[in-house]
């Protein structure tokens, strides 16, 4: 078995969450410049083996930073996903239709945001062609493919890949990453992380999310703490607070109600799970009975339309991208450097434009069809995917669409309920598969707005069961 890649060692940066970086720079116990240039020698030291960068800056912004920053993650170093705009750098969005981008001269309002809490960007991270798949691994020489911290002989989800590979293996504590099938929630459970997709609304658009039809992707971060999750969208709140929105507030401790929690261990499609995913969902059930919550197995509250519906959505996201990339993103894009698999669905939404008006108007009634499901229930449990992170090369971008895309669909079945809906989903590494020494996400969703209601489970759970860390 390929052995675990990470960087955590006894230095500046240690195995410290976000929140307790920034207090050590806040009591002057360290300096910026010691953590950033401790999370640059640890990018140096894994990226060769994980390939999880695409685009360094971590000189300039040690440079930039002159020891100084300010904000609740002051000085905290990070790293932005490859479809957002951070001065100085190209955005290519995972695509060689991108490959003579200019360096960007402003950043993106998700990116400034962040800026703005204290974040030092040390680059831009790998992810697939446009997010649209869940593993980042280019066709044969268009790049490496991106490996999991734990096992470097399986990829590590998507399509926040790099993002993900980078906080497991302890480069960076946080990093920024988006959601428009899963794409939070899947790296994260594929590396141990906690991912947390925000309710719809909940954050700023990036320029690259801001046109949605119907809002389905949102952007977020992964991390290693609940504690970390919690602080960023507290903070995060208080830059941008939406009203329409329960207020998430400070949540800083585990939850004292007893909870009503529906499992559901098989997906729209009727797609089953394998054996290590059960026993990860199985244990998790005890556990919260042993916390005091009521557990009860049911069927997926959803329609079956739902999982057609948002592969339509999926296939008119390529077409429009495959028409108007050049004007919507930048003037470079070359169509013909476009991979299969987004080929493939820019075809398929040819086939089915007649069906798109009453896919809209599903998806849209979803937001209120979901809502009705919490008056006797106030969280939906599901695995995070349906089987233990693919070997590398299962969900290569140089496969065939025939190929690929059903297998795309085949795992990553369970995740695009909280995108079709606008709930709030947070993906938990509460699993462990230990033949292949890779982590196992279980799902919690809960109704629009409830995020407080996760975190403070998520930090229940955490506490009952801490995460296996990759360096012990």
């Amino acid at each position: 078995m390929p052995k675990a890649i990470h960087g955590f060692c006894d230095d500046t940066l240690g195995d410290h969450d976000a929140v307790a970086l920034a207090a050590l720079v806040e009591s002057g116990e360290l300096q910026i410049s010691e953590i950033l240039e401790a999370s640059i020698a640890r990018a140096h030291q894994v990226d060769p083996h994980l390939h999880a960068i695409v685009e360094h800056c971590s000189e300039q912004s040690l440079e930039r930073s002159g020891g100084d920053s300010s904000g609740p993650f002051a000085g905290v170093p990070t790293f932005i996903k490859d479809m957002n705009d951070l001065i100085g750098l190209p955005t290519r969005y995972g695509s060689a239709a991108y490959e003579g981008a200019q360096a960007a001269t402003r950043n993106d309002p998700v990116v400034q945001q962040m800026i703005d809490l204290g974040f030092v960007p040390l680059g831009k991270t790998t992810m697939p062609e446009f997010g649209l798949i869940c593993s980042a691994e280019p066709a044969e020489g268009l790049g490496e493919p991106t490996r999991n911290p734990w096992n470097t002989g399986h990829g590590v989800g998507g399509s926040s890949s790099g993002s993900a590979a980078l906080v497991a293996a302890g480069v960076v504590p946080i990093a920024h990453a988006a959601d428009g099938g899963g794409s939070i929630r899947i790296p994260a459970g594929s590396c141990g992380l906690v991912g947390l997709k925000p309710s719809r609304g909940r954050i700023i658009p990036s320029r690259m999310l801001a046109k949605q039809p119907i809002v389905f992707a949102t952007d977020g971060i992964v991390s290693r703490s609940v504690r970390d999750t919690a602080h960023f969208y507290e903070h995060i709140e208080r830059l941008n607070r939406k009203p329409e929105l329960e207020p998430i507030g400070s949540v800083t401790s585990p939850i004292k109600q007893k909870l009503r929690i529906a499992v559901v261990t098989e997906s729209l499609g009727g797609i089953q799970i394998d054996q290590p995913t059960r026993k990860a969902i199985e244990q998790t059930m005890l556990l919260l009975e042993g916390l005091g919550h009521t557990v009860e197995l049911i069927p997926i509250p959803a329609p079956e339309s739902m999982r057609m519906d948002f592969v339509n959505m999926w296939s008119a996201s390529a077409y429009i991208t495959r028409k108007s990339g050049g004007k919507s993103l930048d003037p470079c894009f070359d169509s013909t450097r476009l991979t299969p698999v987004v080929d493939g669905l820019a075809n398929d939404f040819l086939k089915k434009i007649l069906k798109i008006p009453g896919t809209y108007w599903r998806l849209r009634k979803a937001h209120s069809d979901w809502a009705r499901n919490f008056t006797e229930i106030d969280v939906v449990m599901t695995p995070c995917v349906s089987h233990l992170t693919p070997e590398i090369g299962y969900l290569s971008e140089g496969l065939d669409y025939e190929t690929l895309f059903p297998r795309v669909m085949t795992w990553a079945c369970f995740t695009g309920l909280a995108n079709a809906t606008g709930g709030p989903s947070i993906s938990l590494p509460l699993g462990h598969d230990s033949e292949s020494n890779l982590p196992i996400g279980v799902l919690f969703n809960a109704n629009h707005g409830k995020e407080r209601l996760l975190l403070e489970l998520a930090y229940q759970l955490e506490e009952a069961q801490p995460w296996k860390k990759l360096w012990e």
